[in-house]
């Protein structure tokens, strides 16, 4: 699915596996990102949807994890061999990817277990760039829904794209969650005023009135 003309849905519980959530492809030139991994259970598809958008694999550079999570992160390892990417990940949640938590990681709420996935780069930064040749990522700490959720930022055809995969929380005490910081969180969200957002579960918003609504009823 082409939402602007560097940015793509790639993956999720249509494209790829019923079980994942949103996978999105972001590229600029001959370079390329993911946004999430899924659970592995629809890699090939991934892969398949990556080359319909005129991407080889081997040009994904990042496979960026937005939190810890099974639905988003256990086809990491899958993805990555596909790909030969560097994974990216905040420090607090790469902590439970790296141990393989399957409680923590809710891979047990999907009847799996966490393969232990190694986390290249481990942001301990509020907010961390990323340069994917003409684009730049913006990475920030946005946590709540776990300790080390995060969101990401690209502005491509004039209009600034949010990636902002599990807005809609839940909140668990399994997840580690923490209401603060999940309501500074949304408030965050907001302060960007985001053209599009890219949620990992409830589709595609564009323009800033339906992106702010979505994201204010959750507050």
């Amino acid at each position: 699915m082409k939402i602007t003309s560097q940015v793509f849905q790639v993956g999720g519980s249509t494209q790829s596996y019923s079980a994942d959530a949103a996978i999105y492809l972001i590229k600029d030139g001959p370079v390329a990102a993911l946004i999430d991994a899924g659970t592995g259970g629809g890699a090939r598809r991934v892969v398949d949807n990556i080359r319909s958008t005129g991407t080889g694999p081997d040009s994904i550079r990042y496979l960026f994890l937005t939190h810890c999570h099974y639905d988003h992160t256990g086809g990491a390892l899958e993805l990555q061999k596909a790909t030969g990417s560097v994974i990216v990940a905040h420090a607090l949640d790469a902590a439970f990817l790296e141990d393989g938590d399957s409680e923590t990681t809710a891979a047990s709420w999907y009847g799996s277990f966490m393969k232990p996935v190694a986390v290249d780069i481990k942001v301990t930064e509020g907010e961390k760039q990323f340069v994917l040749d003409g684009l730049t990522l913006n990475f920030y700490h946005t946590p709540g829904h776990s300790p080390g959720s995060s969101v990401l930022t690209v502005r491509s055809d004039d209009q600034l794209v949010l990636f902002g995969q599990d807005v809609h929380g839940p909140l668990n005490d399994v997840l580690r969650s923490s209401r603060k910081d999940y309501i500074r969180s949304l408030e965050f969200l907001l302060s960007l005023e985001a053209d599009i957002l890219c949620e990992g579960h409830f589709g595609v918003f564009f323009g800033r009135e339906e992106v702010r609504n979505f994201i204010e009823s959750y507050l």
